[in-house]
């Protein structure tokens, strides 16, 4: 609308007179039209707000909101924390404040997992994942995936039984190997070796070449420990591990010799990267993507990391070699990563609405074309190939110590890794190791009945 210029005298003036009740009566039809309209539902949606800590999706997350907001007019803002230490310390420090946002995850152990349930911070999503939909919200996902964020009933934590977290994607840990190296070596490169003697041979051949034959970060103590529970499993069965970790079998016992043994195989096999206990995983990623290694333990993200390092190298991937032909191979795995609904957020119910439509085909299709990692849907992750598809498969085999009765003490577990570490650098014998764990142990199991002890006595 054209302004008119100042100057007129008494006929602007009087113009405008008469005419600001019109406009009064304009702005209040327009207000009570609106005031009307929210009584009737009309009201503007508030913002669905997901905190993580994964820096390889901020592009997919951002995108997926983008594309939420159009088709269902919610609008859902993700928020990056990273490193995963200083987000794991948020949403500590978070859940003592009642500051915690409507969707986030727990990279936590079981028992504090626990411990967010029991001080209602965490939605029971039973009702919601059994809900009668074609198929069922539950029957989306891989089974182990799903039972990472289950408690069961009669649960050491007393925790109501039911599902508590949405997965993502899935993961496990596998060898990866180098196709070209393994041709240079004179093996054939589609076949890689499938017995431990098979695999230990490789070390001799590799030295010869003057490549390295096995790269891993096992400078991190949780690759270390997942490589070890993957033979200890496969050498003595899952129901024996699960008794020493409850404390009824001890360490001393012979099977866990023999289970730490093939650390002292691997180290005289000549098959290691020299200095591979100080090895960090981001190096031994880097070692293997330059072609530089034969063999790499490493998780399913290593497709989207070797992607961006080294587009053309030529993989495969492989489950670790048996030792023993009676008994199958298990890997650690399982949800790679989850969301858990705030059970205080009065938006509750528009964030499980939002997990369902993230973990629906569609979206999951997305996050793997961008991440590169095996959708926790596993109607999705049936249409892999190359390497994530040999990942996919293997997911039947899948183990992890947050599914045993019971989980050993994180102290104990860090001088069981700790002393693998010594094995490798030939400072201590398998027997020796077994032998300071397991007296740990003992000490860790007396100090913790004492203070149960003082815990009874203290209550009134």
């Amino acid at each position: 609308m054209q302004t008119k210029p100042m100057g007129h005298g008494a006929r602007g003036t009087g113009h405008g007179k008469r005419n600001a009740p019109t406009l009064f009566v304009a702005v209040l039809s327009v207000v009570l039209f609106l005031t009307a309209g929210c009584g009737k539902g009309l009201k503007p949606l508030s913002m669905v707000r997901v905190w993580y800590w994964m820096t390889d999706r901020e592009e997919a997350f951002t995108e997926l909101a983008k594309r939420y907001h159009r088709a269902h007019g919610v609008p859902v803002r993700f928020e990056l924390y990273a490193p995963s230490d200083l987000y794991a310390q948020k949403v500590r420090a978070a859940a003592q404040t009642d500051g915690l946002p409507d969707i986030f995850g727990i990279l936590a152990e079981m028992r504090d997992f626990a411990s967010f349930i029991q001080a209602g911070h965490i939605l029971n999503l039973t009702e919601s994942m059994d809900r009668q939909t074609t198929p069922p919200w539950r029957d989306h996902f891989f089974p182990v995936a799903l039972a990472l964020n289950t408690f069961r009933p009669g649960n050491v934590y007393g925790v109501e039984p039911g599902i508590y977290g949405v997965p993502i994607d899935v993961m496990n840990l596998q060898i990866f190997y180098n196709k070209r190296l393994l041709a240079k070596l004179g093996l054939d490169p589609n076949q890689p070796p499938q017995t431990w003697q098979e695999f230990l041979a490789v070390g001799k051949l590799a030295n010869a070449q003057k490549v390295i034959g096995f790269v891993s970060g096992w400078a991190e103590l949780w690759l270390i420990d997942s490589f070890a529970i993957d033979y200890a499993i496969h050498l003595m069965g899952q129901k024996k591990v699960e008794s020493t970790f409850a404390g009824e079998m001890p360490y001393t016992d012979e099977d866990w010799v023999k289970a730490l043994t093939i650390f002292e195989q691997l180290r005289d096999s000549g098959l290691l990267a020299q200095g591979i206990v100080t090895m960090g995983n981001k190096q031994a990623e880097q070692l293997f993507a330059n072609g530089q290694a034969v063999f790499a333990f490493n998780g399913t993200w290593g497709v989207n990391v070797y992607r961006g390092m080294n587009p053309s190298l030529d993989y495969g991937v492989m489950m670790p070699p048996r030792i023993r032909e009676d008994r199958p191979m298990a890997t650690i795995g399982g949800a790679g990563s989850s969301f858990m609904v705030n059970a205080a957020s009065p938006k509750r119910e528009a964030a499980v609405a939002f997990l369902q439509w993230l973990t629906a085909d569609d979206q999951q299709r997305f996050l793997l074309e961008a991440t590169q990692n095996i959708p926790a849907n596993q109607h999705v992750a049936a249409e892999l190939s190359g390497p994530l598809a040999q990942f996919a498969d293997d997911m039947s085999a899948v183990v992890h110590q947050r599914l045993f009765r019971v989980q050993e003490r994180s102290v104990v577990i860090e001088a069981f890794d700790k002393g693998i570490q010594a094995i490798l650098i030939g400072e201590e014998t398998p027997r020796q190791v077994v032998q300071a764990v397991q007296h740990l142990k003992r000490h860790e199991e007396a100090r913790h009945a004492s203070l149960h002890q003082e815990a009874v006595h203290a209550t009134p």
